[in-house]
């Protein structure tokens, strides 16, 4: 078994590399184009510019513009607080605009890792536009989590074998009956954000006990959930939770 997921990480290291393509612009800024997708299905892109002994990453402000260019505003109170505790989870900075992190030689790619994850969860979290969705899916969850009497620790950063940071939005800790459990919400669930998901908890589930659980809280409120998400999790010994069906996991959840 242990041999079987190695070779899934091998594969999606080979794949970030195979995909993963350079280009130089004006000055010392270097553009790269990762193989993660956003919400239009282009590929994300960051950019990249030394500063001495220290490189400068960015987004150039391509998120949270494309955000709002598209109805959704980050202008309330409650919305900014959700955007500095997501972007503090990855040690990103917000620069107006613009998404930022420094690096060393040393950790640049574990912080060009954690900048492209930190474009995904904002957009994933904000991309609220849509007029039937009447709040932000993180919030339901977190307001569903505490009526149902659910403890757990919000925004836990776990390191897997990689090395590499992975954001969980909740973990639930072990009790008498039940193991760890560690929940994260994906707002927009289709092929990409599964795989993200698969990775990040393939990556730490070693690191974690034995008996420790992933769980996917999907939200199907307004769109049909994609062939092959719940089929995927399975796979992987990880278990989806639909958001209209989430009464049915309350027995796995409450502590």
């Amino acid at each position: 078994m242990i041999d079987e997921i190695q070779g899934l990480l091998d594969q999606y290291w080979d794949w970030l590399k195979d995909k993963t393509t350079l280009r130089q612009l004006v000055g010392d800024w270097v553009e790269i184009t990762t193989p993660h997708l956003d919400r239009h299905n282009d590929y994300i892109q960051i950019y990249a510019a030394s500063r001495g002994a220290e490189f400068r990453l960015t987004d150039d402000g391509y998120i949270l513009d494309d955000l709002e260019l598209s109805g959704c505003q980050i202008d309330t109170p409650k919305r900014q607080a959700l955007l500095d505790m997501t972007l503090n989870g990855f040690g990103v900075k917000r620069e107006g605009n613009e998404l930022q992190i420094g690096a060393t030689r040393d950790n640049f790619p574990m912080r060009k890792h954690n900048l492209v994850q930190a474009m995904l969860a904002v957009n994933d979290l904000f991309y609220t536009a849509t007029p039937m969705i009447t709040g932000l899916f993180y919030e339901d969850v977190v307001s569903w989590l505490d009526q149902s009497k659910i403890r757990y620790t919000p925004n836990i950063k776990l390191t897997g074998k990689s090395g590499y940071d992975h954001t969980f939005e909740f973990v639930i800790p072990k009790s008498s009956d039940l193991p760890e459990r560690a929940l994260k919400t994906i707002n927009q669930p289709n092929r990409q954000t599964v795989q993200s998901f698969v990775f990040a908890w393939l990556d730490t589930r070693d690191t974690r006990a034995p008996d420790a659980r992933a769980y996917a809280i999907l939200n199907d409120d307004s769109r049909r959930m994609p062939a092959g998400v719940m089929d995927a999790l399975t796979e992987y010994g990880m278990r989806g939770v639909a958001w209209s069906e989430r009464e049915r996991a309350l027995p796995d959840l409450a502590t």
